[in-house]
């Protein structure tokens, strides 16, 4: 038996609601018809927004959305989804060249306003800096956040449906600006930075200024960023960091040893956030660029979704292009997508001075996603359900976890060299006497039994709360015709400390201490 140590007397940080949550672009189907539906549409909406995934949004406190890309923020002028629908632009999409789709403009900033308020999440704006002028994001934030009748941009969202500011506050000055962002250098972007920051951040009080920080672990591009912005960091505060691990055969078909090598290329997030925030302290800004890890995610090949099938379902394609049958970039997420998810949102937790914000890719219909929707159709994913269980982390007080984790050895073949992983992934926080305890057993093939305990509390007498999240093979998934193959169960039961995880399954324990 594993035996861990949570030591509640060493607190870490407070787990920032923000680092559960989510992210957005006009991509395939993540809007058209996964978010929107319109307001015509037999499937229940609320102002064309899906009901259903509205709905279990709210259910797992979804904290903050990021919008509108990724890389379709690069070509996104926001005066185009704005006004009446009828009279909106239809644009190139910047991945139209991958799938052939316009972008019609049904959904601009104030259906993803709404959206945002509808789930209960914080609004996060991704500008785009690669084919704009300072000014025009200026304007973008005189739109959403002057007070009602003060500007011309005040009256016209007034016009639009809403009287008063939106009072966005999370800004991202570009995206991805080493690559599809203006392909930029570290020390280019840097300057770039400093101009739009300087204008941005005198437009209205509060703003939250969010940095294009590195792809990966690229520790030069950090470097080169930082060391430029240093003496304007007040403008700054968040430094974006993306992450995504590369697939290990297929979405639904891998070997054990894939299922393995996938986790360590999930793990490998850990030197990620230590070689960035290690020029983050380097350069004293600590207080301003916590790390913000805007796109993370399992990135398996695409077409395993059920828009490969949409045909098959009665459903002729997207709103937008009905001779469109297969999303891009759609995948399943099967149970080693929900543990890459759960031991992610683990390190996350465990390293919670250093992260701001995190929000996985993507929402639905796309990389990594808690939903697949199509027509009437809205389902959850494994990975929904790692997020209604760990939600009670959110605010709480991340505790160092010690001790016993165990090893899983095997053979990396791709790197032709063995290999060891972590057989549990743990991580433990504390609010208002309430202990939340997550622990994800790696192994594709054993149960994991471990003795946690406390160092200075006690668990109480109480029954605790004890979620599991399991299924009988690990390359189980959620289909339109079986959307509950795996789904999460509760128990209660008195807990002291003895915990029991399946293969391949997530256990959160949430239990009053004394």
């Amino acid at each position: 038996m594993l035996k861990l140590h949570i030591n509640s007397d060493a607190p870490i940080a407070k787990v920032e609601p923000e680092i559960y949550g989510h992210f957005t672009e006009h991509i395939g189907g993540v809007f058209y018809d996964g978010i929107w539906v319109g307001e015509d549409s037999k499937v229940p909406n609320i102002r064309g927004l899906r009901a259903e995934l509205v709905e279990k949004l709210r259910a797992i406190n979804a904290p903050v959305i990021r919008w509108p890309g990724g890389c379709f923020a690069e070509i996104y002028d926001w005066r185009d989804g704005i006004g009446p629908r009828s009279e909106r632009p239809v644009r190139i999409n910047w991945w139209n060249r991958s799938d052939g789709r316009y972008e019609p403009n049904a959904v601009g900033t104030d259906e993803f306003i709404d959206f945002c308020r509808l789930t209960g999440a914080e609004p996060y704006i991704a500008a785009n800096i690669t084919s704009t002028t300072p000014l025009h994001i200026r304007d973008w934030i005189d739109y959403c956040n002057s007070p009602a009748g003060t500007t011309t941009l005040a009256k016209l969202r007034e016009k639009n449906g809403s009287k008063e500011p939106y009072n966005v506050k999370y800004w991202g000055v570009g995206n991805e600006t080493w690559g599809g962002g203006g392909d930029m250098t570290g020390e280019t972007y840097a300057h770039e930075y400093r101009k739009y920051a300087e204008i941005l951040n005198n437009t209205c009080a509060g703003l939250e200024l969010i940095c294009s920080g590195a792809n990966h672990d690229d520790w030069r591009w950090a470097k080169d960023v930082l060391g430029i912005i240093e003496n304007s960091g007040r403008h700054m505060a968040g430094f974006s960091l993306h992450f995504y691990c590369g697939t290990a055969g297929t979405a639904t078909e891998f070997t054990d040893e894939e299922y393995y090598r996938q986790l360590s290329q999930a793990l490998d997030i850990t030197r990620a956030i230590d070689r960035n925030w290690g020029f983050v302290v380097g350069y004293g800004l600590e207080r301003h660029a916590r790390l913000v890890i805007d796109e993370w995610g399992c990135w398996h090949k695409g077409g395993s979704g059920p828009s490969s099938h949409m045909k098959d379902y009665g459903i002729e394609g997207a709103i937008n292009n009905p001779d469109c049958v297969q999303n891009l970039f759609e995948q399943q997420s099967t149970m080693r997508d929900a543990i890459v998810a759960a031991a992610t949102l683990n390190i996350f937790n465990n390293n919670a001075e250093k992260i701001k914000m995190a929000t996985v890719a993507q929402l639905v219909n796309n990389l990594h996603c808690l939903f697949l929707a199509g027509g009437e159709y809205c389902i959850c994913t494994p990975t929904y359900h790692v997020f209604d269980m760990m939600k009670g982390h959110m605010g709480g007080t991340a505790l160092h976890v010690s001790g016993e984790t165990g090893e899983i050895n095997y053979h990396n073949q791709a790197r032709n060299r063995d290999m060891a992983l972590p057989n549990l992934s743990v991580s433990a926080t504390i609010k208002d006497d309430i202990m939340t305890i997550t622990a994800a057993n790696l192994s594709v093939d054993s149960t994991a039994e471990a003795l946690i305990q406390p160092t200075t509390y006690a668990y109480s007498d109480e029954e605790a709360d004890i979620a599991i999240l399991t299924s009988d093979d690990v390359h189980d998934h959620n289909m339109y015709e079986e959307p509950d193959k795996v789904k999460l169960s509760h128990k209660k039961s008195v807990f002291d400390g003895h915990i029991s995880v399946p293969p391949y399954s997530v256990v959160t324990v949430t239990v009053k201490v004394k």
